[in-house]
């Protein structure tokens, strides 16, 4: 993914699209993706292989409670300034 060197990222949580279904399923946060964007985070978890994506800005503790937590996420501690977005 390409981005400008001033957009700060965000972390998005991506959820079924299909509002009902995720109803039915209990709305289970999928995956977590860093986007600059709602667009550019729904992209690249279609990319990633979740297709049908919906995605929502989450914290970093929404986050931890992913179905799948991108491997990056797992062993680097993220913190998070309010200011400048998600830093790695």
């Amino acid at each position: 993914m390409l981005m400008k060197a001033n957009q700060s990222l965000q972390l998005w949580g991506i959820y079924h699209l299909d509002r009902e279904y995720a109803n039915s399923l209990g709305d289970p946060l999928r995956t977590v993706v860093e986007a600059p964007s709602k667009l550019a985070a729904e992209q690249e978890a279609v990319r990633l292989g979740f297709g049908g994506a919906w995605a929502h800005p989450v914290t970093l503790d929404e986050a931890m409670k992913a179905q799948w937590l991108p491997k990056r996420l797992q062993r680097q501690p993220v913190t998070q300034s309010f200011s400048e977005g998600i830093r790695v």
